[in-house]
């Protein structure tokens, strides 16, 4: 089978240029701490793109440990404060 065959492109408007991709790329590096903080503007698309899944996987983390620990003081809270909050999170 050629690799002409295998790298077909989408046609139509869903087609997206390389400049639209670098253009992505450089907007998502701009948004990572991890990369944005560093003094060199030259990374690759590879390490971009790792080090996003990096940043998603550490934020999934903190907003579990954050629910765990509003679930554990909203078990020991008998407010009418902590009511009101779990049925704000309920809704």
């Amino acid at each position: 089978m050629s690799s002409c065959r295998s790298r077909s492109r989408p046609s139509g408007s869903s087609r997206i240029t390389i400049d639209q991709i670098l253009d992505l790329v450089t907007k998502l590096q701009k948004l990572l701490p991890e990369i944005s903080n560093r003094r060199s503007d030259k990374v690759s698309a590879a390490k971009v793109l790792q080090e996003t899944c990096n940043y998603i996987r550490s934020l999934h983390r903190e907003v579990y440990d954050l629910s765990e620990q509003l679930s554990e003081l909203l078990a020991i809270s008998d407010t009418a404060q902590a009511a009101i909050i779990r049925n704000l999170l309920m809704q």
